[in-house]
């Protein structure tokens, strides 16, 4: 069983399963799974200051700026339900963001306690989206679409590993959803023993 008190931010390639993982999580844990699509979505139906700057930029098909971003993680992250831990999904995805992030969890005193990279290549990448398509009987592009996503990933993302250095831990992404998450869940539990909570 993982400590009680788990801050994570949850890193990999798209494809990796990171959703999935860190849903199971929150429900175990009783901590908030903190995905910004979801908040920036969340923020949008709320009607607040930031969220409808955000889901004008959207709506326009732009990207939302970090300012805005770290805004919105801001006002998520003061929520009570995040007080005892969270699970942050899909964000940073730069070091500029993570630099960021970084000084925003220095300034609430409430710095992750863990970060997890859940580890796929490409090839691995690809039976995946094969699997699913074949499944679901899809001929659209999406392998096209996850390919330019994992290109992406490669470029921008996978630097923050190099950013946080020996802060992450590495977690085989390869497997059943249950081997993943037993692989997960060992990593959280040693690097929670080690770290300090509060």
């Amino acid at each position: 069983m993982v400590e009680p008190m788990v801050r994570l931010i949850l890193l990999g390639p798209p494809g990796a399963g990171k959703g999935t993982q860190a849903a199971r999580l929150s429900t175990e844990l009783a901590i908030p799974h903190v995905s910004t699509g979801v908040i920036l979505r969340d923020a949008a139906a709320e009607g607040t200051k930031l969220g409808l700057k955000a889901k004008e930029i959207m709506d326009a098909g732009r990207l939302v700026s970090d300012d805005i971003m770290l805004g919105i993680i801001r006002d998520r992250l003061a929520h009570t339900d995040c007080a005892d831990g969270f699970i942050l999904d899909g964000f940073p995805r730069t070091i500029p963001q993570a630099e960021a992030l970084d000084r925003l969890l220095a300034e609430v005193d409430a710095p992750p306690v863990v970060l997890a990279n859940l580890e796929l290549g490409e090839d691995e990448l690809r039976q995946r989206i094969e699997t699913r398509r074949s499944a679901d009987q899809r001929s659209d592009d999406s392998e096209d679409t996850m390919l330019r996503r994992f290109q992406v990933y490669q470029e921008q993302t996978r630097p923050l590993l190099d950013y946080y250095g020996e802060r992450v831990a590495a977690i085989e992404g390869r497997g059943s959803i249950d081997d993943v998450y037993r692989r997960l869940s060992t990593a959280l539990r040693e690097m929670t023993s080690k770290e300090p909570t509060g």
